[in-house]
This record gives structure tokens, C-alpha cells and sequence, in this order.
């Protein structure tokens, strides 16, 4: 009578039912303790990285009467709290042999100033003077795809030292490296995209072309300079003596070499000029998405919580989720009987016209009586998604897709039935997709299910993650396994006896070691995505990408291209 009891309380879980017995209000809360700990980690975190160099490094930029980047942005933007950073965790636990790069030694955010969207790119000076590691390059071409991807205008608060010596190798070269932001600077002035820079502080070498390739360049009196080499570089080189407010200050630059444009008094002076000339900024060019007033959801946003599992292997209901996120709670879902391991559908959030591509989570039961397992692609799914995508792209509605993926089915009857074909024309319409696409990422995100369901390789405008994700080749758990598998022959032809405890102790650290690499933050250094957010968040992401999408006119049409059918 227990087991049937059971069973019958799993078939409400597993089915969605709002009728949820004590046994679900107990999971609910479970969940929603673990996943709010997340958040609070989150922001415990994001609170660490926010300091850039530290307290002290702060306090020394007070004292110069300089503002720190993230005081600069904010006194920048309309309304700071409305914007997004991009990056906040980029370089966390990198870099440690060097002292580290907080945030990539830059502050990147995309808000409105005079009411005008624009993205932001601000030196930290905190750290390390604001010298360009490897992910500092990296995080600024970011920014710079961004800017382009999305007709975005672009200002550059500078304040930096140049290359970051030790590791020049890593930034200076190569094609995505330190030069590809001067290169980028061209192609965008000669694309018709605003560019603005003042620099606030140091600006030395070749990082000295980054605001003078901009459209307008302004300069801060006594804290500024510009020079392609230091006062005691050019005493090494040439032998000339001079100070370096001569060599490359702001009167130098304003009054005799006509570098910079501007002359301002402090930070502040300048910051406010920049809102004045982004004032007079004409309107842009629309892709013309669809908007109508905001509603928010009707059902509570918070229990999403509740509804997502502490556990990434157990399966859920997505749907219950969706409707949280989206205008009024209102989904109209695309074959819903059909390829049920992928909810398709049309909705609006924050107003804006969405096409969604989610994963199901939970076990489902096919017409034919099969079960399929949530979180995974089958052939049925990836059609129905493929046909998806194809109507979003006609009906120019922007794309939201929601991962929590394993990959796809394996297997005979899967390989029979042709999952590699299947899986391919879902993979050809995210690639072809000239919508812009976003993509969240709120629990696993494994394998080609990574690719399919919209991965950084795919060029989503944005994507960003819940603290809840994980990003691998595979779940830990499969890894591990593969990996002692590995490791347990390598050391019996050696000679070595593999007891069970040494058999534990080894599948133990080989886990440990590889669900570090799974978390999101280790995704989120390394700028596989733009950011950790809390899960609440995520209209305001949506609503803000589309909102900057939204300057850029689609200029190609859909195409497949050759496809097996």
C-alpha cells in the first residue's frame, strides 16, 4: 500500500498536477531552500568581484579625484538599476600565479543615457592599474560584438596602463587578441556606429588608438594622458627629458596636438559632457519587433524556487516555470502533443513578442505508449523545434531558449530512426536563425544539447545563466565514471593494485575536480556566457536584449541550406 501510495504521489509530480500532497509541499521547500542559498552565494560573490582591486585600491582612486569605473557608469547611465553588466565574473579564480583580474580588470554595462540605449566599456583601475590580461581583451571584444551585433552605440571610459607585460603573449598577436579592438573601432565608425570615448586616466602605447579611433574623444585635465610612450620611455629612447603632463595631457592633447576634442575639468564634467552629446544622437533605424504594454505574470515569479529541483538529475515540469516568466502567465504552446521532450511555444515578456524553445524535464508518455526522458532531444522533438525556429524566423519574432538539456537520445532505435539527421536540422535552424536568439541556461547544459538548444557557439545576443546551471561534455557523475575507467587501466599496467577504497578515492577527486569545471561561474570567467543572474532577473535580461536587438533591421533572409530530410 506504501509503494502504490508512492507512486501515485510521483505520477502528480511527474505530470504537473496543481493537486501537490504533502509530499511535494516538503520537496517544494527543499528546493526552494537550496536554490535561494544559490542566489544568496550569488550575491555574496557578485559583491566580492564588484570591489575590482579591493577597499584600499579604491581609496588610493578617491584620492587621485578620480571615481572608480562602476561610480563612473552609474553617474553615466539614466537609471543604473535598470541596466545589465555583462562579464561581472569574467577572470574569477584566474590568474592567481599573478594576484588576479577581478571582473577582467573592466566594467561593462548596457543601459540608457539621455535615454538613448548604449553599451559601456570602463577601465578598472583597481586592478592592476587597469592592464589588459588575456579575458580583458576578450571582454572588451565582447562588448565590441555586442556594439555591432546589435547597431549599439559604444563608450569607452578609459583608464589603463596597456598590455599586462608578464602575459603579453596571450594578448598581444594573435587575431582575437589586443589589436582586434582598434581594427574593430574602424570597421564599426565606418558602419555608422557611435563611438565615444574619454579617457580618465592613463592611455598609453598602442591602447592610445582605441580612443582616437573613436568618433569624438575628450580628455580629463591633470588626471588624463595619451601618449604612445611614457615620459621615462622616451628619456630611454630618445634621450629627451620631459614630464609626461606635457608629453600627453589634456592641454597638449586639446590645444596643440588636436588629439582630443574635448577638454574636462574631472570626472564628473566629463561624464555630463557625454550625456549631452548622446542627447543629440538621431533616432535609429527598427528591426520592428513586436511590443505591446507589460504585464507581469500572473503566477507568483518566486516559486520558481519552489519548482526547480536541488538535484540536476531529477526530472521536473517546465512549464509551471515558463508561466512565470512570461507577460500574464499566457503560453500558446506549438504541437503540444507532439516532441514533447521540447516545449515550443509564443509568448510576450516585458511586452515583447517571444518565440520559446524549452526543455521538458519531466518523464512523458508518447501516443505509441513510449516513455521518453525529460531534458532529452529525440528525433521527434528536434523536428518539431526545427519547424519552430523556421515559423519564428518568418513571423520576425526573436527567440528565447530555455536549457536544461542532457543531449540527444542514444542508442540503436535512436540511430535506426535517424536522431543524427533529426539533430542536425535543429543544430542547421539555430545556426541559420537571422531572429536574434537568447538563450538562458537554468540547469544542465550538456553535449550537443548545448549546441542545439542555442550555445555560445550559435551567436545568441546574449546568454546568461541560473546559479542552478552546469556546463559540461557530460554530467559529473558520467564523467567521472568514464575518466576512473581511464585512469584505473593506466595504473594497473603499471602494476598497481586498485583497492575499492583507492578506487573511491580516486572517482572521488576526478568528480570534485571535474564539477568545478561544470559550475557556472567557471563558464561565466571564462566568458562562455555574459553572466550569472538570479532567476528573477531573467525577464529584464530578455526585455533588454530584444530592446537593443531592436536596433538592428534584419538584412538576410531565412535559409536552411542542404538538409537530409
Amino acid at each position: 500500500m506504501r509503494n502504490r501510495l508512492r507512486n501515485i504521489r510521483l505520477v502528480l509530480y511527474f505530470s504537473g498536477s496543481t493537486n501537490i500532497a504533502q509530499f511535494m509541499d516538503i520537496k517544494f521547500n527543499k528546493n526552494e531552500d537550496h536554490n535561494k542559498l544559490l542566489v544568496s552565494d550569488l550575491r555574496n560573490r557578485f559583491a566580492k568581484v564588484s570591489l575590482g582591486g579591493g577597499e584600499k585600491k579604491i581609496e588610493k582612486q578617491h584620492s587621485k579625484g578620480k571615481m572608480t569605473a562602476r561610480e563612473r557608469i552609474d553617474f553615466l547611465l539614466d537609471d543604473a538599476k535598470d541596466s545589465i553588466e555583462i562579464g561581472a565574473f569574467a577572470g574569477d579564480g584566474m590568474y592567481a600565479d599573478h594576484g588576479g583580474c577581478p571582473g577582467g580588470g573592466v566594467v561593462v554595462k548596457i543601459g540608457k543615457v539621455s535615454d538613448k540605449k548604449v553599451i559601456v566599456v570602463a577601465n578598472d583601475a583597481t586592478v592592476k592599474a587597469g592592464a589588459w590580461f588575456p579575458i580583458t581583451g576578450k571582454k572588451n571584444l565582447r562588448a565590441q560584438e555586442i556594439s555591432i551585433e546589435n547597431r549599439l552605440p559604444i563608450i569607452y571610459l578609459v583608464d589603463s596602463a596597456g598590455v599586462y607585460l608578464p602575459m603579453q603573449d596571450e594578448i598581444f598577436p594573435d587575431k582575437e587578441h589586443f589589436g582586434r579592438i582598434f581594427r574593430n573601432n574602424a570597421v564599426m565608425s565606418s558602419m555608422g556606429i557611435t563611438q565615444i570615448s574619454a579617457v580618465m586616466g592613463s592611455c598609453v602605447a598602442g591602447g592610445a588608438y582605441l580612443p582616437i579611433m573613436s568618433d569624438e574623444a575628450m580628455i580629463v585635465d591633470k588626471t588624463g594622458s595619451i601618449f604612445l610612450a611614457g615620459s621615462y620611455l622616451v628619456k630611454a629612447a630618445i634621450g629627451e627629458s620631459v614630464d609626461n603632463e606635457t608629453l600627453g595631457g589634456a592641454t597638449t592633447h586639446c590645444e596643440i596636438s588636436g588629439v582630443t576634442d574635448y577638454k574636462a575639468k574631472d570626472d564628473k564634467d566629463a561624464l555630463t559632457k557625454i550625456k549631452r552629446i548622446v542627447d543629440k544622437i538621431g533616432d535609429f533605424d527598427k528591426a520592428g519587433f513586436n511590443r505591446k504594454t507589460s504585464k507581469k505574470p500572473k503566477l507568483n515569479p518566486k516559486e520558481i524556487y519552489g519548482l526547480l529541483p536541488a538535484k540536476r538529475s531529477d526530472q521536473y515540469d517546465m512549464m509551471p516555470i515558463i508561466e512565470r516568466l512570461v507577460d500574464d502567465s499566457e503560453f500558446d504552446e506549438y504541437k503540444s502533443g507532439y516532441g514533447q521532450t521540447i516545449i515550443t511555444g509564443y509568448a510576450r515578456i516585458d511586452g515583447w513578442a517571444v518565440g520559446i524553445v524549452a526543455n521538458q524535464r519531466k518523464l512523458v508518455k508518447t501516443k505509441s505508449g513510449e516513455m521518453q526522458f525529460g531534458g532529452v532531444i529525440y528525433s521527434d522533438s528536434a523536428d518539431k523545434a526545427t519547424r519552430f525556429i523556421a515559423n519564428c524566423n518568418q513571423k520576425k519574432i526573436p527567440l528565447v531558449f530555455v536549457q536544461d538539456v542532457t543531449g540527444f537520445m542514444v542508442g540503436s532505435k535512436s540511430e535506426h530512426g535517424g536522431i543524427i539527421k533529426d539533430g542536425a536540422k535543429m543544430v542547421n535552424a539555430v545556426s541559420n536563425s537571422v531572429v536574434p536568439k537568447f538563450t538562458v541556461i537554468i540547469g544542465n547544459s550538456y553535449g550537443a544539447g548545448n549546441y542545439a538548444m542555442c550555445g555560445k557557439a550559435y551567436d545568441p545576443r546574449l546568454i546568461f545563466a541560473w546559479p542552478s546551471a552546469e556546463l559540461a561534455v557530460m554530467s559529473g557523475n558520467s564523467a567521472a565514471k568514464v575518466l576512473l575507467s581511464i585512469e584505473t587501466s593506466r595504473l594497473k599496467a603499471k602494476g598497481e593494485e586498485i583497492t575499492e577504497e583507492k578506487e573511491k578515492e580516486l572517482y572521488d577527486k576526478i568528480k570534485n575536480d571535474y564539477d568545478t569545471q561544470t559550475s557556472p561561474y567557471y563558464a561565466a570567467a571564462r566568458l562562455w556566457t555574459d553572466a550569472v543572474i538570479e532567476p528573477l532577473d531573467t525577464r529584464k535580461w530578455i526585455s533588454n536584449g530584444i530592446e537593443i536587438a531592436n536596433h538592428s533591421p534584419i538584412t538576410k533572409d531565412f535559409n536552411l541550406g542542404v538538409i537530409q530530410t
